[in-house]
């Protein structure tokens, strides 16, 4: 078990220095693989957890969601260390976790792979300065700001909406999605009615001013910590 650990600072250090480094960091040359029989499984909406004996300990992992039995003897490869991970989800906090991608199953995970997994986590994303951003609002009977998306949501669940603004952060990739958040000048930082969460299957630049047409949706949770009040999926960037 020490010598995991140790090799997972080392791991979960490289991971900080890449995540503060202005250009992304090469792959390593090397990929951890981790073997071990199942002692406890835990389901969340995107994730299956794993609690791992292996030859070295026991160890908790995290693997895109997939059906696991206790007791069963696993492979995860390509893995990826974080320390101190709180998860929302299981309203607990793990020390040191894995994640990275059950031998076996890589080919039905839509290219969700370790680096992604970390990413989403640890909310590295890229980033643009959000001062002084004022973006018209979009025009048609579903145009709305975010400042009435964010406040109105209620109102506004599982109806379609067009929403106007410029793409503060911009992750993509994560559960074969991108994610990307907007803003248009609307709203107030003070209570998070200032920036809207928009996942779509297309492709968009960060800095780029967008209309997006998409379905809001309240109150989800992805797990693992990643849960929203209000965001719009299911978007379509229009041309």
């Amino acid at each position: 078990m020490k010598s995991l650990l140790a090799f997972c600072l080392i791991l979960a250090a490289s991971i900080v220095w890449a995540a503060d480094s202005p250009t992304p960091a090469a792959p390593a040359p090397a990929t951890m693989t981790v073997k071990g029989k199942v002692l406890e499984v835990k389901d969340v909406e995107s994730y299956t957890y794993l609690r791992l004996k292996t030859k070295d300990g026991e160890t908790w992992a995290a693997v895109a969601k997939t059906p696991i039995k206790k007791g069963s003897e696993v492979t995860i490869e390509n893995v990826m260390v974080m320390s101190n991970f709180k998860s929302k989800a299981l309203k607990k906090t793990f020390d040191t976790i894995l994640f990275g991608n059950l031998s076996g199953t890589a080919g039905n995970m839509a290219g969700f792979g370790a680096a992604d997994m970390t990413s989403a986590h640890s909310g590295v994303a890229k980033t643009v300065d959000t001062g002084d951003i004022h973006v018209p609002k979009a025009s048609g009977a579903d145009a709305r700001t975010i400042a009435e998306v964010t406040t109105k949501s209620a109102e506004l669940k599982d109806k379609s909406v067009l929403v106007s603004g410029k793409i503060v952060k911009y992750n993509p990739g994560i559960m074969g999605k991108n994610w990307i958040h907007l803003r248009d000048g609307t709203g107030s930082a003070a209570d998070n009615t200032n920036d809207i969460l928009v996942t779509t299957a297309d492709q968009a630049k960060l800095g780029d001013v967008v209309t997006v047409k998409g379905v809001v949706h309240t109150d989800k949770d992805f797990g693992s910590g990643y849960s929203y009040k209000v965001l719009i999926e299911e978007a379509t960037l229009q041309k």
